[in-house]
């Protein structure tokens, strides 16, 4: 365990079972408000009978089993970055012992990064399509709600969005033991119907499920477009392991999320096929809902009230997610620099990114206004979420055959099963393309282009820099026998991407200021292939002449830099004082101008231009100084 794990009190198993509750299980444990109901309403359902339900909830139980609880708790959970997981830590597992050349490491990458675009995809859908089917339970009450039903989704949206400043370290000691009652209450919902028909509890056979395709036709095979939607939220298991560890999650799926889900998804088949005898058409019928049925009518509004608690829970947790997956990919270079703030001064990792929370906010207000129901927007939920879960079984196999060295005959029925089991689900919900399913997968696209336009950009600008300076060694070498130069009292430190050659603001500073500091440091920031590097091994130091010094800093990509307390950790290093508040901080500040002669398409270098030009300032970015810091500015062509 590194140090910044150590320096943080440890809770006991049992806070972790409960706070894993309440953020990594929000949004698979809400899942049951509309994901029954999915598979019995639309164009590409089966008929609510008897048969079909149990077939349905077959399904369901064998979906939940193989993807949760095998493939991710037993599987996917062992591919960890010293704790954390995550599509982007596995990623960076799946390539560690890849040729940095190699074609594979490269089409990898590639795949992981789009893997991410999906995810923020499936952060749009999420909030939206759980706060909208809490409060459709309004309509249930009465329809005189339904009109409401929109202005009041988004009404909580807009306020679960605007109170993410002050962060969820507060509102976070709830969650777990909401979180707990919602569980306990959908349990005791289901049981009471699983009691009047107790044989429901025979889907646990798989002959339902094989009977079900063998007797429904297409229709069967699309139905699973509705019954994968019970295991959206299984990602997010893997996502946030590092906060409460593999082992309370294991725990928490096992004696509370999976029995209560079980319970519940049985309780709503069995109160569906004693429905169907009163009414065939009780799954068309408006505003019937299986899930908020399952309750008697004074329970309802108490009912609705934690369905929005849940699903605010829920929301709340992949909304923390998507600004942690904005970090990594920032710091591992796929995104510009943004404004990040810390909302905790005990925990790592609660972080507020205030272009990200907006972005989120109104495209889920505009998500909810244009689709207006849960029904029509779970049209657009899903096909995001199962090519995640096929990137992530491909980046695992690699992790298991290259990093761990497991033999092929160990690892291939493992991903093999899970592959043709997602690839089945993709091409159910393939159906919904043209109903919705467009949508996260033109997000995705779109994030995909801007991820790979900025890293492909900076690396334009990095080649382009580099031809017009020379190394460090060199620079070095020819001061020596420079006599126009004059050296001012002082130490400066000079921030580059790379940590060998001379940089720019340097070379323009003896360019155009005729003057050189006494003392200079060579500043780079490194982020390695690990979500955190311990203070101790954060610092690279070495003298490479006198009064030269090259400093690199290690963080891993999900930690920010922090130059000056660097600094402070390298001062022992240095026989002079290294005061961040003393020294001088020089950055290059690069316009960059789109070219059709060279890099990529003019209209890509258009977009890389205007994300500079937004990007959070380094010198914000880095923590540095006010006051300290001289930007010196120059022109790019690419």
């Amino acid at each position: 365990m590194n140090s910044n794990h150590a320096a943080e009190h440890r809770p006991s198993n049992s806070a972790l079972i409960i706070g894993a509750l309440g953020v990594v299980f929000g949004d698979i444990g809400t899942s049951p408000l509309y994901s029954f109901k999915e598979c019995f309403k639309g164009a590409h359902t089966v008929p609510a009978n008897a048969a079909n339900v149990m077939g349905v909830l077959s399904l369901i139980v064998w979906t939940l089993t193989l993807i949760v609880t095998v493939k991710y708790l037993l599987f996917v959970m062992k591919a960890d970055r010293n704790g954390e997981g995550g599509i982007l830590a596995l990623l960076s597992l799946a390539v560690e012992k890849l040729g940095l050349d190699s074609k594979r490491r490269a089409a990898l990458l590639f795949t992981g990064v789009a893997g991410a675009a999906l995810l923020f995809g499936d952060g749009i859908i999420t909030p939206a399509i759980s706060v909208l089917s809490a409060v459709e339970g309004l309509n249930v009450i009465t329809p005189v709600f339904k009109p409401y039903v929109v202005p009041i989704t988004i009404g909580i949206l807009i306020g679960l969005f605007s109170v993410q400043r002050a962060g969820s370290e507060k509102v976070g000691r709830w969650f777990g033991p909401i979180t707990v009652i919602w569980f306990l209450a959908i349990a005791l919902g289901g049981l009471s119907w699983i009691i009047r028909d107790p044989g429901v509890l025979a889907c646990i056979n798989p002959k339902y499920a094989i009977d079900l395709f063998y007797n429904g036709g297409s229709k069967a095979f699309f139905v699973l477009g509705g019954v994968f939607l019970v295991v959206t939220g299984g990602e997010a298991l893997y996502a946030d392991m590092g906060h409460f560890g593999a082992n309370p999650i294991r725990a928490g799926w096992f004696a509370v999320v999976f029995p209560s889900l079980f319970l519940n998804y049985l309780g709503q088949g069995a109160l569906v096929r004693i429905k169907v005898l009163e009414n065939p058409d009780i799954m068309q019928v408006e505003n019937f809902s299986p899930f908020f049925a399952l309750f008697p009518p004074w329970a309802l509004i108490p009912m609705v009230i934690l369905a929005a608690a849940a699903t605010v829970i829920a929301s709340q947790a992949l909304i923390t997610g998507t600004y942690s997956l904005t970090l990594q990919a920032i710091q591992l270079g796929y995104l510009p620099r943004l404004g990040i703030r810390h909302t905790s001064a005990h925990t790592r990792g609660q972080i507020y990114i205030p272009t990200i929370n907006w972005m989120l906010m109104v495209a889920c207000v505009v998500l909810v206004k244009m689709f207006g129901s849960s029904e029509a927007l779970a049209a657009a939920y899903g096909i995001a979420v199962t090519l995640t879960m096929m990137v992530t079984t491909l980046l695992f196999f690699f992790a298991a055959r290259y990093s761990w060295g497991w033999d092929l005959n160990r690892v291939a029925p493992i991903v093999v099963i899970a592959f043709a089991l997602e690839t089945t689900f993709f091409g159910a919900n393939a159906l919904k393309i043209l109903d919705g399913g467009w949508l996260p997968l033109v997000v995705g696209a779109f994030l995909l282009i801007i991820m790979t336009t900025w890293r492909k950009g900076r690396q334009l600008v990095r080649e382009n820099l580099d031809k017009a300076t020379f190394s460090q060694d060199e620079l070095i070498e020819s001061l020596k026998s420079s006599e126009r130069l004059i050296r001012v009292p002082g130490t400066a430190v000079f921030m580059s991407a790379n940590s060998h050659r001379a940089p720019n603001a340097l070379m323009h500073n003896m360019k155009h200021n005729k003057v050189i500091h006494e003392r200079i440091i060579f500043m780079t920031i490194v982020t390695d292939n690990h979500p955190f590097v311990s203070p101790s091994k954060q610092v690279e130091l070495s003298e490479i002449a006198p009064g030269f010094w090259r400093l690199s800093g290690h963080y891993g990509f999900l930690q920010e830099p922090d130059v000056p307390q660097l600094l402070r950790r390298a001062k022992h290093y240095f026989d002079f004082d290294c005061n961040p508040e003393q020294v001088t901080f020089f950055l290059g500040r690069e316009t960059i101008v789109p070219s059709k002669e060279r890099g990529m398409a003019l209209w890509r270098e258009t977009i890389f231009a205007f994300l500079a030009r937004v990007a959070e300032p380094p010198g914000t970015f880095f923590r540095l100084p006010e006051g300290r810091v001289v930007e010196l500015g120059m022109r790019v062509a690419i």
